[in-house]
């Protein structure tokens, strides 16, 4: 879509039709903006990109004016996977009504022994309108904003007000975006890490003390004193004792999305008030739910709450007891936040910047 043409009193001399302006462009800018002219030919969006034009603030808002505006995640596309010969295809397909989108993820565990990703991935965008091709945004960078946001916008709902003790288990790239994620929505005192791996922790600790972060490395005895814990593990197995987490302390696991993991126990859910994105996809994906209902230790799905009823203040958080917010990561979560980057990324292109160099 084409901006509106000034009126003559604001024309300027560069805005003027024979003013050749191509002459001060780079190549790449004369390559991107030919690309709005041409509507069938769909933008690349990168990784740095991403992170150029979108914020987890803005991300978080994104989400929550989804929620707000009545979508029912319950009718969310639903996740597939294909096993491959070096690991697993994930498709996450959704839809609204302005766009469709897909996020494709492979997911290659023989990597972890070489220099490339684990996971790699590449998010297709699509008009809702008529369904021509947009935009293929960086999936990983997609990913890297989206599961951050909707942790952060439950700790927002469910986390009291001063300063908070944070302990995150995890020392990968979701731990760290996590800690940045939280330290703009919470005021956090004290950041403790927990890893397999020490030296791998006491790097995280040293890299957020560099942004101004009071962290250090922790153990999983560290649960007894943390106001908020954040699980950002691979871990198929609980990762601590539940018996140990402070009454009023609120629990986020985002390290699962297969129906035989969890990264927290019976203990822990039988005391706690359980918050999930979804009740029909907690029952398919999330292990730390499925295996508790199995047990016991939730007494029935209908005990679960959902991250919509908090954000449309259908219900209010219970102080008296530990909340757990376990998440899997949802289409309509990825879709939310790939429209808002490309309609940043469209903005800028139709006010003839074209794409600019984020160093």
């Amino acid at each position: 879509m084409k901006p509106p043409m000034p009126s003559p009193k604001s024309v300027s001399l560069k805005q003027c039709s024979f003013v050749d302006r191509s002459r001060s462009r780079s190549p790449r800018q004369s390559m991107f903006l030919s690309r709005v002219k041409d509507q069938s030919t769909p933008f690349f969006i990168s990784h740095s990109d991403i992170e150029r034009l979108s914020t987890i603030p803005i991300a978080i808002a994104q989400l929550e004016r989804v929620l707000l505006q009545g979508f029912d995640p319950e009718k969310d596309g639903v996740r597939s996977r294909l096993t491959t010969q070096r690991g697993q295809l994930l498709l996450m397909p959704s839809s609204s009504a302005r766009y469709t989108g897909t996020k494709l993820l492979t997911i290659s565990p023989a990597n972890a022994s070489t220099s490339l990703p684990v996971i790699q991935g590449l998010y297709v965008l699509f008009s809702g309108a008529d369904q021509r091709p947009l935009a293929v945004l960086d999936g990983t960078g997609v990913t890297n904003l989206r599961t951050p946001a909707v942790s952060a916008l439950g700790a927002q709902r469910l986390v009291s007000t001063g300063g908070k003790h944070l302990l995150v288990f995890g020392t990968g790239q979701q731990a760290w975006q996590h800690i940045k994620a939280l330290t703009l929505v919470l005021e956090l005192t004290h950041v403790e890490i927990v890893g397999r791996n020490e030296q791998a922790a006491a790097q995280l600790a040293a890299r957020a003390a560099a942004k101004g972060i009071k962290a250090t490395v922790g153990t999983s005895e560290s649960t007894a004193k943390a106001d908020l814990i954040v699980c950002c593990t691979g871990s198929s197995t609980p990762l601590f004792d539940g018996a140990s987490v402070k009454d009023n302390a609120v629990v986020i696991a985002i390290g699962s999305h297969e129906p035989n993991s969890r990264e927290l126990d019976d203990t822990l859910m039988s005391r706690a008030t359980i918050y999930v994105e979804s009740l029909v996809n907690s029952r398919r994906e999330a292990g730390d739910v499925i295996l508790a209902l199995a047990s016991g230790a939730i007494a029935s799905p209908t005990s679960l709450n959902t991250l919509a009823e908090l954000v449309q203040g259908r219900i209010r958080p219970q102080l008296d007891r530990p909340a757990v917010f376990k998440t899997t990561g949802m289409p309509w979560q990825d879709l939310a936040v790939a429209a808002g980057v490309y309609e940043a990324h469209l903005s800028e292109t139709q006010a003839g910047q074209g794409p600019q160099d984020p160093h």
